[in-house]
């Protein structure tokens, strides 16, 4: 969780007493005191609600007004002006057809979401703030270093070849849904990544006990600013301008090894004319974004690097959890394994094309496996690009 100088005290005193307890999830019993700090620590995350929506899945969600926001507590963003009807200037898309019947702006609320000038903001708990001093380092962090015999990132993605040159506007992919079985500090997702130096922004579904709370699949979004770190709204950074869809959102609906039907997510991040990062689901649905004041190397600049596929997480000396499916991708076939398709990026001019030249990586052969496919002949339209990932856990 990113933390700014004016809330470091209380936090801390927060942290130094929940680090004495050995609780699980959250689950420990407080002493007054430690209460009390809880409490001043929440008032200060969760901001004034103009209305307060209840979602299907239990969670709750303060619909805030848009200049109040979390975003704006970002020492950078003091002085912005950014407002409730902002579009991206991008170029416009060709259509990317979807297996999906997912409607994300209705998979969370049976209302018709936030009032104009709201934004949804998930409203944070104790047991939020309890769990998140066991968050891991962020993937950066641990993907530079050698990696022990168990515990830490392990990924399994396809990615665009190493060049310094490299200038591109923005990636996007149609993932299939699934909910690998994940257990304690473990998580498994599927993400669309795009980086440049110390700087990086990602979309796409997770399962995340620590972060969550649950074992559902869940929409997220992570940045990484220089040594900074953050999910969702967790933070100042990300600007939300949807008042329908929320990040978090769970997906009831995933994929079943075998079954005759795919859930799938559209997904895009786009840099916009003002250098902003766009986050975009459904073709051309905006969510938000990450504006370019929060970064150093994505600032008014192109992304160098972008990676499509699975990655996850199990802490030092824990095995590591099933990715994708659950099971090693032999042959390629979207109702067996997990998938990312119509694997696309745009360049400096902002025109979007077809990844062709996509080398695979795998740090956990023995454990995870990806078929590529850049012009497979079964899918059907301009992008044919697909990549399959997944496999076991390490028992």
């Amino acid at each position: 969780m990113l933390i700014y100088q004016r809330n470091v005290l209380p936090i801390l005193l927060v942290l130094y007493l929940l680090l004495s307890n050995d609780g699980v999830q959250g689950e420990m019993k407080l002493s007054k005191l430690e209460e009390l700090s809880l409490e001043k620590q929440l008032k200060l995350l969760n901001k004034p609600a103009v209305k307060t929506i209840k979602a299907k899945w239990g969670d709750t969600y303060d619909c805030i007004d848009f200049y109040k926001q979390p975003a704006f507590d970002h020492p950078l963003l003091k002085n912005h002006n950014f407002h409730p009807e902002m579009k991206p200037t991008l170029s416009m898309k060709k259509q990317i057809p979807s297996n999906s019947t997912i409607d994300i702006s209705g998979t969370w609320l049976e209302t018709d979401g936030c009032p104009s000038g709201t934004v949804p903001i998930k409203r944070i708990t104790k047991d939020d703030l309890i769990r998140q001093r066991r968050m891991p380092p962020s993937e950066e962090y641990n993907t530079n270093f050698i990696h022990e015999e168990t515990g830490g990132f392990r990924r399994a993605i396809v990615k665009t070849p190493d060049n310094a040159s490299n200038k591109f506007a923005g990636a996007g992919m149609v993932a299939s849904l699934w909910n690998p079985s994940v257990e304690g500090a473990q998580n498994s997702a599927c993400r669309l990544k795009i980086q440049k130096g110390p700087d990086s922004v990602q979309v796409g579904w997770r399962v995340d006990p620590t972060l969550y709370g649950d074992t559902k699949t869940r929409f997220f979004i992570h940045f990484q600013a220089g040594n900074k770190h953050c999910y969702n709204t967790l933070c100042p950074g990300f600007v939300v301008t949807n008042n329908r869809l929320v990040l978090d959102t769970v997906f009831k609906d995933v994929a079943h090894r075998g079954a005759n039907t795919n859930w799938e997510l559209v997904m895009s991040i786009d840099r916009d004319a003002n250098g902003n990062w766009w986050l975009l689901v459904d073709e051309r649905m905006e969510v938000g974004f990450w504006p370019q004041k929060i970064f150093t190397a994505l600032s008014n600049d192109f992304a160098e690097n972008i990676e499509w596929g699975g990655s996850i997480y199990s802490p030092p000396g824990v095995p590591y959890p099933p990715m994708g499916s659950g099971f090693l991708p032999k042959t390629p076939d979207p109702f067996l394994d997990a998938y990312c398709r119509a694997l696309t990026f745009s360049n400096d001019k902002g025109e979007k094309m077809n990844a062709k030249n996509t080398p695979i990586f795998l740090d956990r052969q023995v454990l995870y496996h990806v078929i590529d496919k850049p012009n497979w002949e079964y899918v059907k339209g301009a992008h044919q690009h697909i990549m399959f990932y997944g496999g076991p856990n390490e028992d």
